[in-house]
């Protein structure tokens, strides 16, 4: 890859009391990028989404950000609200739960045009028109349109955080099991939904699944976790179909044998 990295993380470790939850963590994306972290609950793939996000200090190491100017930022000595900018701007946060990320008591097209007033959008028809387009780009209905989130069904709820989070064009999002919780039909329907967004608008990603198969789909790369270390990296296709690690041969032996 000839662009330079769009995030870099080096030596990231950070333990809850005597419990090492990162260990000596390393992490390269680049733009148009996207990235899956796999592995077992307690891997720590949460936690270090949280650290690479800056919702979440290390003890040790740093996390670099390349914003559109080329300025590279320590995530974690800039300061609040440069940090609170940055993640209504350059980049979006794709939630398991996406009640954590709506106003449910917001209609559906206002918590899509909330996250463009926060970038300093103020004409009502402008904002109602591309809330409008993106709640047809995830498959919304216009006429839920008006409808507070609470009506919706899980997998709308998941959608419309989609919505919400991308209508600013990020250019890093970060997602912790987007399809977690949700029946396979509606997990297959969104994630060709996330895919095809991803890819259309050239979107880096930071993917933390459990599901083999939800990272081969959507991810380049993917770096495999255990007990808060990174034991494998490398091409998705790559590691997957000739995994060298044995943990990581361990998981993709388990879905195999499902």
């Amino acid at each position: 890859m000839t662009d330079p990295t769009l995030l870099t993380a080096r030596g990231l470790s950070l333990s809850f009391g005597a419990i090492p939850a990162l260990r000596d963590v390393d992490v390269d994306l680049w733009p148009g990028e996207m990235l899956a972290v796999v592995g077992e609950s307690g891997s720590g793939k949460t936690t270090l989404l949280n650290v690479l996000s800056g919702r979440l200090a290390p003890d040790s190491g740093i996390v670099r950000y390349r914003d559109p100017q080329d300025r590279l930022h320590d995530v974690h000595a800039m300061p609040a609200p440069a940090l609170r900018t940055l993640h209504r701007s350059d980049w979006g946060f794709v939630h398991q739960d996406p009640r954590q990320n709506l106003r449910m008591a917001v209609s559906a097209g206002g918590n899509v045009g909330e996250r463009l007033m926060a970038q300093g959008a103020r004409h009502y028809g402008d904002i109602r028109a591309t809330a409008l387009d993106w709640l047809s780009q995830v498959e919304i209905d216009a006429d839920r349109t008006d409808d507070l989130p609470r009506t919706f069904s899980g997998g709308m709820l998941q959608r419309l955080q989609i919505a919400r989070t991308l209508v600013t064009h990020p250019r890093l999002v970060f997602m912790d099991e987007p399809t977690g919780g949700l029946d396979v039909s509606v997990q297959a329907r969104l994630l060709d939904l996330i895919r095809s967004l991803v890819a259309r608008l050239r979107i880096a990603a930071v993917l933390v699944t459990h599901d083999i198969a939800v990272a081969r789909l959507l991810a380049q790369r993917i770096a495999v976790m255990q007990r808060g270390r990174i034991v494998e990296t490398g091409l998705t296709d790559q590691v997957l179909d000739d995994p060298r690690h044995p943990y990581t041969q361990l998981l993709v032996s388990s879905v195999l044998t499902v």
